[in-house]
C-alpha cells in the first residue's frame, strides 16, 4: 500500500492533492475519497464489525432503528436510506464515513487534542477505479447515469435488501454511495459512505487485495498542532462541520483549551 509521511504542512498539501489533475477535463478534479483517523494504527472496521457483528445483528439493529425513528425520517423508504440515516446518527452499520474533501479528513484526524500524542493518518481511495471492479450490473447502472458514485436510490434498485448486495458478485466488492442531504452536516462535510458487499468483511481486507487504489498520508504527532491551527484559520472547524449550538460549543471548547492542558 502506498504510504507517505508528511514532515511539514507544505509537504502535507502536496501529498493530499497528488494525482488530482484530470487531463480530460483540464482541471483539478480528484477521484479520491478521503478518511481521516486520529490514530494511524486504527484499522477500517465498520461500527457493525466493532460490535463483532454480522448480518443477523445488522437486521436487528435496523429493525429497532426503524421502529423508534420517525416514519418520515428518510426521503425514500429504502433499506439503504435507513442505513445511511442510521450511520449519520451514530448507529453501528456496515458503512464507513468518507469525504470528498482532504481538509475535512484532516479535521477528523486532528479533532481531539487528547490524541495529539500519536500519529494520525488520512486515507485516500480512488472510487472511480474501485467502481471499475464492480459486478457488471452495478457498473452498468453507474455508466447509464453518467455517475461516479451511487445514490441510495440507485443502490436500492439493484439491491432492495441489504443482503441482496452480496448476491451480485462472487467475491466481496466495495462501492461508494452518497447519502441524501438529511441536514447541513452531511452537506458541509462533503460526505459519502463506503460499503462492502459482505457485512462481515472489513474494508481494509478488501484494500489489501487492491492496494494500488489506496494511499495513506501519515501526519506525525509533532505536526498535529500546526495542522489544527491552520485548519482553524481556514474555518474548517466543528462550528462549520456540525452546524448548530453543539458544534459551536465543541469548537469553542477545543479552540480555547490551553496547549499545555493535561
Amino acid at each position: 500500500m502506498d504510504e507517505h509521511r508528511a514532515e511539514s504542512w507544505l509537504e502535507l498539501q502536496e501529498l493530499l492533492f497528488a494525482d488530482t489533475w484530470n487531463d480530460r477535463l483540464g482541471l483539478f478534479r480528484s477521484s479520491f475519497a478521503y478518511r481521516g483517523c486520529e490514530d494511524a494504527d486504527d484499522d477500517l472496521r465498520s461500527g457493525l464489525l466493532r460490535l463483532g457483528g454480522d448480518v443477523d445483528l445488522e437486521r436487528q439493529l435496523m429493525r429497532a432503528f426503524r421502529k423508534y425513528a420517525a416514519s418520515d425520517a428518510v426521503p425514500r423508504d429504502t433499506a439503504w436510506d435507513w442505513l445511511a440515516l442510521g450511520q449519520h446518527h451514530g448507529l453501528p452499520t456496515r458503512l464507513l464515513d468518507w469525504t470528498y474533501s482532504p481538509y475535512v479528513a484532516l479535521h477528523f484526524a486532528t479533532q481531539r487534542v487528547s490524541h495529539f500524542d500519536r500519529d494520525g493518518v488520512v486515507w485516500s481511495l480512488d472510487y472511480v477505479r474501485a467502481h471499475d471492479l464492480l459486478p457488471d450490473e452495478l457498473r452498468r447502472r453507474l455508466e447509464d447515469e453518467g455517475a461516479n458514485v451511487f445514490t441510495t436510490e440507485q443502490l436500492a434498485e439493484a439491491a432492495p435488501g441489504l443482503g441482496d448486495l452480496e448476491q451480485l458478485g462472487d467475491e466481496p466488492f466495495a462501492l461508494f454511495v452518497e447519502p441524501p442531504s438529511f441536514d447541513n452536516r452531511i452537506v458541509n462535510q462533503y460526505a459519502l459512505f463506503s460499503v462492502v458487499s459482505r457485512a462481515d468483511v472489513p474494508l481494509h481486507a478488501w484494500m489489501e487485495e487492491h492496494a494500488e487504489l489506496v494511499r495513506r498520508v501519515v501526519i506525525p504527532a509533532a505536526l498535529k498542532w500546526e495542522v489544527r491551527d491552520k485548519l482553524d484559520q481556514a474555518n474548517v472547524t466543528e462550528r462549520v462541520l456540525f452546524p448548530g449550538l453543539d458544534g459551536v460549543s465543541r469548537w469553542l471548547t477545543r479552540y480555547y483549551r490551553p496547549r499545555d492542558a493535561g
